[in-house]
């Protein structure tokens, strides 16, 4: 299993922080997932791409623009060098999708379709074939502790049936027992804050959720 740590924080300080715990366990260029949000389509948390730039980490970052407008902020994002762009189903227009996958195709960064829990199949049948790259929101929008839905299992079960080759991760929730479900289910990678960086060993969770087949 793919794992990827995430920094989901309301400062720059515990971002300093999760990156400093993330160098002693990922090698570098490794996926680091990044939580942001505009305080509308989730509570509010950090949210500054100047901020990241400026730290310049190691890692491979993804960000999981959580917004209404997820094409306001992407620029800054894509200029602070992230690897990965998350969007929202839920925020998408024809025309945001566009400008957005357009953006990203110039500058060489990927363009990921999420979807929250209580997103049907059918609302997101008219973007599957525009993407290669999914994330199944398992939790509700915002802090970091909830527990996993297993209503999202269909949901992968469906993504993995329509697009073999796609690289299907899950969010949210995720334990040893929620990644095994995640996995049979079809997801190949999974991201996790609280299991990772809440406990006494971060490194210890990190490659024991990474062991899972």
């Amino acid at each position: 299993m793919y794992v990827i740590p995430v920094i989901n924080c309301k400062d720059i300080e515990c971002v300093q922080k999760k990156v400093a715990l993330a160098k002693t366990f990922l090698e570098p260029q490794h996926f680091i997932h990044i939580d942001v949000t505009d305080g509308l389509f989730a509570p509010k948390v950090w949210n500054d791409s100047e901020g990241w730039k400026k730290l310049s980490p190691p890692f491979a970052a993804e960000v999981h623009l959580m917004m209404e407008r997820p094409e306001d902020y992407l620029g800054g994002w894509v200029s602070a060098g992230v690897k990965r762009c998350i969007v929202h189903v839920e925020s998408l227009t024809k025309e945001s999708f566009h400008e957005m996958n357009d953006l990203c195709e110039r500058n060489g960064v990927e363009l990921m379709l999420s979807s929250n829990p209580d997103t049907t199949i059918e609302e997101i049948e008219p973007y599957i074939q525009h993407f290669a790259f999914f994330q199944v929101l398992a939790v509700r929008p915002g802090p970091a502790g909830q527990p996993f839905m297993d209503s999202v299992l269909e949901k992968i079960r469906f993504l993995r049936e329509q697009m073999p080759d796609a690289t299907i991760e899950v969010d949210g929730g995720m334990n040893p027992a929620t990644a095994r479900l995640a996995e049979a289910a079809g997801a190949d990678t999974i991201v996790s804050d609280n299991y990772i960086f809440s406990g006494a060993d971060p490194k210890a969770a990190y490659e024991e959720l990474k062991a899972i087949r």
